[in-house]
């Protein structure tokens, strides 16, 4: 899919200096390939004063150029709630400004690609489920995401089906209305398991697909000829993993935005650990986690990063930290001393959160806070003081 054209660049310059050449070659005379031929015809050949002379500039086609592919910055969020916490913020200010300052709406807006964790759905139809909690929200406030600059979700969780199938297809519906991209559920395991395919130019693509351990009954899996969520239980998992492999044979680079773990707990589990080790032996070149409503470390398991919990970016009355994944695919290199082309660049964007807004950390104090606790949370990964994220070899990924 799309990533927003934000870099689209006049080329009247180029112009100008391929005219100047043109005029130089005029003046100057030329080499090489180019060369001028003088034609005199006489009109009149009584007249010696009647010579024309007619210069003609031929050259060869010009060679085609190289392709440039430019950088291109995806945002990765955590849970999304549209909570009475939320709405009355977003209610009472008129508007985003109510639930995200501005530095969040500007680094999302400078963002080419954003995408979430959606944790509930869209619809006004259905029965809830027989559980703790149950999230819906009317159609019209799909207006709040398309405010948020949101291009993609994911749906595998365990509150996309809170309502039912009724729900969970007017959601599907919704979303592409609007024009957002979604992953994880469906009313069928293939279009559960389809990917967002993220464009980064020059034919390179991103395959993000959601998936899901955190269900709270089987019937809300996904299999042939029935709706629900992209499970990656481990009695379907090798489904999981084979579509790994496959997004990875059609598509440069692939992630997984994968809901596990266990609520409240700042440590990824034994079974978080197992399954983001097999995501990137299949393939996968980023792991993104969500479901714990809190941080949790990061990881580097053979090269490859393992963010193993996001939290929560706009949910309840309270979130004490969150945080943005900033990650730039490299694109054409500005120099032959620069080896970045095609690497990922990763970086945190910290924040947090009351009342239903959430905001950007700006003060010193609180960004050392920010990255004590991610470094004692993480194993041999170290965070700059501009959020870049690097490994323990001491290169950045």
């Amino acid at each position: 899919m799309r990533v927003k054209d934000r870099r689209r660049k006049k080329r009247s310059a180029a112009f100008a200096v391929a005219l100047a050449a043109g005029c130089a070659v005029f003046l100057g005379g030329c080499s090489g390939s180019e060369y001028e031929r003088i034609e005199r015809n006489r009109e009149d050949e009584s007249d010696e004063t009647a010579l024309e002379a007619r210069i003609v500039i031929e050259t060869e086609a010009p060679t085609e150029a190289e392709p440039v592919a430019e950088d291109v910055t995806i945002l990765f969020g955590g849970a999304v709630m549209l909570s009475d916490y939320v709405l009355q913020a977003y209610d009472g200010a008129g508007g985003i400004e109510g639930i995200l300052d501005e530095g969040y709406r500007s680094a999302i807006e400078q963002a080419d690609f954003f995408m979430v964790n959606e944790e509930f759905p869209f619809s006004d139809r259905g029965k809830a489920a027989d559980k703790q909690y149950t999230y819906r929200l009317a159609p019209e406030r799909i207006q709040i995401f398309e405010e948020m600059g949101i291009d993609a979700v994911t749906l595998a969780n365990n509150h996309a089906l809170d309502y039912g199938q009724d729900a969970l297809l007017d959601t599907i519906d919704i979303l592409d209305e609007a024009g957002i991209l979604h992953t994880g559920a469906g009313d069928d395991l293939e279009p559960a398991k389809e990917p967002v395919r993220i464009d980064l130019g020059n034919g390179r693509s991103m395959a993000v697909v959601g998936m899901t351990r955190v269900i709270p009954q089987a019937d809300w899996a996904a299999w042939k000829g029935h709706g629900g969520m992209f499970s990656t239980y481990d009695v379907v998992l090798d489904e999981a993993l084979e579509q790994i492999r496959a997004l990875k044979e059609s598509d440069d680079y692939v992630a997984v935005f994968v809901h596990w773990g266990e609520e409240r707990s700042e440590t990824p589990n034994k079974t978080q650990q197992n399954l983001a080790h097999q995501y990137v032996e299949a393939g996968a070149d980023l792991v993104i986690g969500a479901h714990p409503h809190v941080l949790q470390g990061v990881e580097y398991y053979e090269g490859v990063p393992i963010f193993y919990s996001l939290g929560n970016f706009l949910f309840g009355s309270s979130i004490p930290q969150t945080m943005l994944l900033e990650v730039t695919v490299h694109g054409t290199p500005q120099s032959e001393e620069d080896a970045s082309e095609g690497t990922l660049s990763l970086r945190l964007i910290p924040g947090t959160g009351s009342l239903g807004s959430t905001r950007m950390l700006t003060e010193s104090s609180e960004l050392a806070a920010f990255r004590e606790k991610m470094t004692k949370l993480s194993d041999g990964v170290s965070f700059g003081e501009d959020g870049t994220v690097t490994s323990g070899t001491g290169a950045a990924e």
